[in-house]
């Protein structure tokens, strides 16, 4: 058998061309390959690099910077040069590089900034594993947003990917410390923040100088490719997610036979922001999802399940789970599986264990006054009522299915009544 820990630390060749120019009819778009002068991690010496490995340390992989061209197709005109992110990080940039950066690093970069592009208005922080969010929150300051990001989901936090849209001081440096995290991206680092995390030697760090002008980027679309086994390429249009503000939320009505149904309550202003809120989440989640937040914080996210009353349960399920976790953690500094298997062994009370999860069944795992957000319309109502079994008091969703009428029926048949709106386009992401 191959030596699989020798694998993961092999840094590989790739054999990929400095530059690549891809041509659409009479409009070509030049990009360049990106390198690092990055310390070997046995000798120390500066040697140039490009990407560690691809998605497994098998595969060669590189990573392009659009340099020149201007692409319009249409009446669509497609981001140009000079507005890199992750593609335009120098060397410089690169704080420390840690176990020199690889495919999923930046990827799980660039998805965390998706996600922050459409929450630049206040603090907020964003742990990406395998580019899907484990938590993302706002807060009153960055260590406020990455101790309930971190906290959303602790267990899937370990070895994450974090990203804060705000300089990065030292209380949440102090935080970070505390965990285990493969990158840390921030648009800057107040005096002895970089100190305390860089402690972490295989720690990657990165500055992201454009971070405070994300927004821009909410109305930029790019070329989306997908290759085929065959060779073949799919190629699309990145979305644009149409909602900005809560005016821009549909009521949900439909008429079915005849018949007008529409949502007896409206939404509150707290619930509009977590409405905002999760959709703007959704849009760096996979497909089919269900997510719930709750005062700017995700609850529970379910990803790239097959059908949609499953994913609601998973994502119901991860609530519960993540909730008794965080409350086994705050009570006593140990994970909830751990302080379960130390019941088992007798070195635990099993009394506090079933206070914690009486603790948690009461706050329905947190998603007790949630919102429910769905990137896609609920084919039936037995989606929604998983949320609302649950104690969710309103709902986002694109609407448009056949059945909008039977959701509705279940809005208004909730006992409090549940509100919903429709974002009128849906937010599918493979």
């Amino acid at each position: 058998m191959p030596d699989i820990k020798k694998m993961y630390k092999t840094i590989m060749d790739d054999n990929f061309p400095d530059e690549m120019a891809v041509r659409f009819g009479d409009q070509t778009l030049i990009y360049r390959k990106k390198a690092w002068k990055i310390p070997d991690e046995k000798t120390g010496e500066l040697v140039e690099k490009g990407l560690r490995y691809g998605e497994n340390p098998d595969q060669q992989a590189a990573l392009y910077e659009l340099v020149s061209g201007n692409l319009v197709l249409g009446d669509c005109r497609f981001i140009e040069a000079g507005n890199g992110l992750v593609s335009s990080i120098s060397g410089s940039d690169m704080l420390q590089a840690g176990k020199h950066p690889g495919k999923t690093n930046l990827t799980d970069l660039d998805n965390a900034l998706n996600i922050l592009k459409y929450l630049s208005d206040r603090p907020a922080a964003a742990i990406m594993k395998h580019n899907n969010p484990s938590g993302i929150a706002y807060g009153d300051t960055v260590a406020d947003a990455y101790d309930k990001a971190n906290m959303a989901d602790r267990i899937a936090a370990f070895g994450g990917c974090l990203v804060v849209n705000r300089p990065l001081d030292r209380m949440t440096a102090e935080l970070i410390s505390n965990n285990y995290l493969e990158v840390v991206g921030a648009p800057d680092f107040e005096d002895g923040a970089f100190d305390i995390i860089a402690k972490r030697k295989n720690l990657r760090i990165v500055k992201i100088h454009k971070i405070h002008e994300l927004e821009k980027y909410r109305s930029f679309r790019f070329v989306d490719f997908k290759s085929l086994i065959d060779g073949g390429i799919i190629v699309q249009q990145s979305p644009i997610n149409r909602i900005r503000n809560k005016a821009d939320f549909f009521p949900a009505r439909t008429v079915y036979k005849g018949k007008e149904y529409s949502i007896c309550r409206q939404p509150t202003e707290k619930e509009y922001a977590d409405m905002l809120f999760g959709w703007n989440v959704e849009q760096g989640i996979t497909s089919n999802s269900v997510i719930y937040v709750k005062d700017g914080v995700t609850i529970g996210i379910g990803t790239g399940e097959q059908d949609r009353v499953g994913v609601a349960e998973i994502a119901v399920f991860k609530a519960h789970t993540k909730y008794a976790d965080a409350l086994c953690f705050k009570k006593y500094g140990i994970p909830y599986k751990t302080f379960e298997l130390e019941v088992t062994q007798g070195k635990r009370d099993s009394t506090l264990l079933g206070e914690i999860d009486a603790e948690t069944k009461t706050a329905k795992g947190g998603i007790l006054g949630a919102t429910m957000v769905s990137d896609a319309f609920f084919p039936f109502r037995d989606g929604i009522d998983v949320g609302i079994k649950e104690g969710v008091t309103s709902i986002v969703q694109p609407g448009g299915s056949e059945r909008d009428f039977e959701v509705i029926e279940a809005c208004n048949e909730a006992s409090p009544k549940v509100t919903m709106v429709f974002t009128g386009q849906r937010a599918f992401r493979h």
